[in-house]
């Protein structure tokens, strides 16, 4: 039987290792300093099982920074398919790419206008409360398939002890993030303009910290 919520549901995630691609980035994969709300909606469908990510449009995620991750710069190897025969040595090139570490951030998701029945955080409610009840696949990731997340936890009262910074919707502000991506090419991914509010424990989120996801 779902449960429903009529409060926002706030989650506690923490992962140790992750890129959150720049989406203009190409030869040098640069990383955003926070996860995007694109990136955490595709996470919580997949936390869910849910595969068709128009199902929940309408929902509205706030997310706010518990720590700030360390980076640093590696250097893998990226394939890009120039040839069409896949094994083509061509395909594979050496490149750097930015990596976060120690990445530990609130998301709080309100239904908004989310029509689904039951809505997302009725579900992300659900699956973790009762997780026998979901049917997925794969590792439960943030990003790239490898960047795995170590746990991702309801909100308690004790955890509100430590100060948090919100990510803020601010048409001046210095990081341009997706809120939706077209992975077919880029005419329909749909950026908005954020900045990280002060460190503060003022945990309920402010007005402009909310992201309505939309498709193009």
């Amino acid at each position: 039987m779902t449960t429903v919520a009529t409060e926002p549901l706030a989650l506690r995630v923490d992962v140790p290792i992750a890129c959150f691609r720049k989406s203009r980035a190409r030869e040098y994969a640069e990383t955003y300093p926070v996860p995007p709300p694109s990136t955490i909606y595709g996470m919580l469908l997949s936390l869910v099982g849910e595969m068709n990510r128009h199902k929940h449009c309408g929902v509205k995620l706030a997310i706010a920074l518990l720590s700030k991750p360390q980076q640093s710069t590696v250097i893998r190897t990226f394939r890009r398919f120039k040839k069409k025969e896949i094994h083509d040595p061509t395909n594979a090139r050496p490149d750097y790419q930015e990596l976060l570490t120690n990445i530990q951030f609130i998301v709080c998701i309100d239904a908004g206008e989310d029509k689904a029945q039951p809505t997302l955080p009725e579900r992300l409610r659900d699956a973790l409360t009762n997780p026998s009840t979901v049917r997925r696949f794969g590792g439960l990731c943030l990003g790239e398939s490898r960047d795995l997340i170590n746990s991702v936890s309801i909100v308690r009262d004790k955890d509100k002890n430590n100060p948090l910074q919100w990510v803020e919707q601010n048409e001046d502000g210095l990081l341009t993030l997706p809120y939706w991506v077209d992975h077919i090419g880029s005419k329909g991914t749909r950026w908005r303009r954020y900045h990280l509010m002060q460190p503060s424990r003022e945990w309920q989120p402010p007005q402009q910290s909310w992201t309505t996801i939309q498709s193009a």
